[in-house]
């Protein structure tokens, strides 16, 4: 099975602080609570939570279409995350996910059903419903 791996390292508190997201095969990004919560450059968390699930749901909206027979052309999807501010701190509320897929061969309705289903599908919309998540955490106490 596929094992995809990245790290984050945070310099500094939470205003002043600075930090770098890597995906193992990618470049690192920078983020700070500016680039979160006020529009700075940079980006974050909930950019690349967006930018996976319009991935996946893009490659598996393909794979569900070829397996209706249908070869699309292109498949461009945005995602809008919603970060918003609750009783017990923020959350993702909501994401809203936009394609725009060129293919022939199929009707409207037939489409809808099938990019439906891939919403449901696709691996990244299924971690986004609760996974479990592990955590293994160290401290690391300077020596005195």
């Amino acid at each position: 099975m596929a094992l995809s791996k990245a790290n984050a390292v945070w310099n500094g508190g939470l205003k002043d602080g600075n930090g770098k997201m890597k995906p193992a095969h990618a470049p690192e990004l920078t983020f700070s609570f500016g680039s979160r919560f006020e529009g700075q450059p940079a980006t974050n968390p909930e950019e690349l939570i967006g930018a996976a699930l319009a991935g996946c749901f893009s490659m598996a909206l393909s794979a569900n279409l070829e397996r209706a027979g249908v070869k699309p052309e292109s498949i461009r999807t945005s995602a809008q995350v919603h970060l918003e501010k609750q009783a017990d701190g923020f959350s993702i509320t909501r994401i809203d996910l936009e394609s725009d897929v060129q293919a022939a061969g199929l009707d409207d309705a037939q489409f809808q059903q099938i990019a439906s289903e891939t919403k449901k599908s696709c691996p990244v919309s299924k971690a986004l419903t609760g996974p479990q998540i592990t955590l293994q955490a160290r401290l690391a106490v300077e020596a005195r």
